[in-house]
């Protein structure tokens, strides 16, 4: 468990998930947490998982040694203004996509040291997928304890600040792309008359188990798909309308497209 006191500063859908992740993993100490939102709801979220709370921005870094900056972009400024001094010298975390190291700086009274990463919601069930910038200012015992709470509730992928845009697109947004994906697979089954709730379990778990054996087995996807396509199969034929639908070109795209957006952030 680690001994420093960790304060958060957004305690939304991705903030949330990360502290939540961290405290039911056991990585962090709920007396050691300081948690400020400026959305009562999410404060009221925040006291049922046992942390303090704060009084605002300012007081989460006066009280904390590793500050997790979990805003929205658009909020950045404000939250960031609010701290005042209390950030200086302090280490922060940030997973604000498409607000880089230079321009969290730009915005903060003082300087503290940054680490920027691109997490994901799955890390509220220990299955997070976390881009962590090797290019940082933490120390090395700071980001020691950085990778020691993420790789409680994930895995941590080192990247160049750089590459931290296509991250916000594959994993930061990728939920949502797979979601779809189950949802469509779902509908596929409830048209050829699967129960809805059996539909949905089926499409999910096959989603789960196919991650990972290959994340497991180093196997590439394609070999994945060539063990099940048997020649004049099924699945040989949905996997032709698959390609005459243009899936693969529609997943670049959507990648692509939401990569583009971080950058204009």
């Amino acid at each position: 468990m680690i001994n420093k006191r960790i304060g958060v500063i957004g305690c939304g859908n991705m903030g949330g998930a990360i502290l939540y992740g961290a405290l039911e993993s056991g990585v962090l100490d709920k007396n050691l947490v300081y948690v400020y939102d400026i959305n009562p709801a999410m404060m009221d979220k925040a006291a049922g998982w046992g942390v303090n709370l704060a009084e605002s921005d300012e007081d989460v870094c006066a009280k904390s040694d590793i500050i997790l900056l979990a805003v929205k972009p658009q909020q950045m400024e404000e939250a960031l203004g609010m701290c005042k001094k209390a950030l200086d010298g302090k280490a922060m975390m940030s997973i604000v996509a498409g607000v880089s190291t230079e321009r969290l700086h730009n915005n903060i009274d003082g300087n503290p040291r940054i680490l920027r990463l691109l997490p994901n919601t799955p890390a509220m069930v220990f299955e997070g997928a976390f881009a962590v910038c090797s290019d940082n200012e933490f120390t090395d015992e700071e980001f020691e304890i950085a990778k020691a709470i993420y790789e409680a509730i994930g895995i941590v992928v080192m990247i160049p600040e750089k590459l931290i845009d296509a991250a916000c697109a594959l994993n930061g947004g990728g939920p949502a792309f797979v979601a779809m994906f189950i949802e469509a697979m779902a509908d596929g089954g409830v048209k050829q008359g699967l129960p809805r709730a059996v539909a949905y379990q089926l499409a999910a778990q096959t989603c789960l188990g196919t991650a990972k054996m290959i994340l497991d087995t180093g196997m590439h996807p394609g070999q994945l798909k060539d063990m099940v396509t048997s020649p004049g199969g099924t699945t040989i034929e949905g996997c032709e309308a698959l390609e005459r639908g243009g899936m693969r070109g529609a997943v670049i795209d959507c990648i692509n497209k939401a990569a583009e957006k971080s950058k204009k952030l």
